[in-house]
């Protein structure tokens, strides 16, 4: 029978060991042997969040959230390669902001304005500032 092992980057298990009890960690796992990458073709975005990802507005791995004071509602996604968000406490990525902000609300709500980046700027705001670029 073969061997499996999994080997952690020094900073995943110091960001495990920090998180907090309610936490949701998302791991990928990819296949490789003796420190290689297998030759797999990349990961391209597609869906609403995709033309700001290919632009390098947003990134794969950047994490979204969202107070909403009056409701006492947190989210909290991670940006996908292919430009999904994994929102927490859900098992499926969502295709699009607004999906995964009414996991999160239970409504339908824009999620073009509810994301925040850790920068405090909205999806709304990536996505006019790569339509300002396409204006110029």
């Amino acid at each position: 029978m073969p061997t499996f092992s999994i080997h952690f980057e020094p900073e995943i298990l110091a960001h495990l060991a920090k998180a907090g009890l309610d936490e949701t960690i998302h791991v990928t796992l990819t296949l490789g042997g003796e420190g290689e990458r297998p030759d797999a073709a990349p990961v391209l975005p597609r869906g609403p969040l995709a033309e700001i990802m290919k632009a390098g507005l947003l990134d794969a791995g950047t994490v979204l959230t969202f107070h909403q004071r009056r409701a006492n509602r947190r989210g909290r996604a991670v940006v996908t390669a292919d430009g999904q968000l994994i929102v927490d406490g859900h098992s499926t990525a969502f295709p699009s902001p607004s999906k995964a902000a009414g996991a999160v609300t239970g409504n339908f709500i824009n999620g073009w304005t509810l994301w925040h980046l850790p920068d405090g700027r909205t999806l709304d705001e990536l996505r006019r500032a790569l339509e300002q670029r396409g204006n110029e």
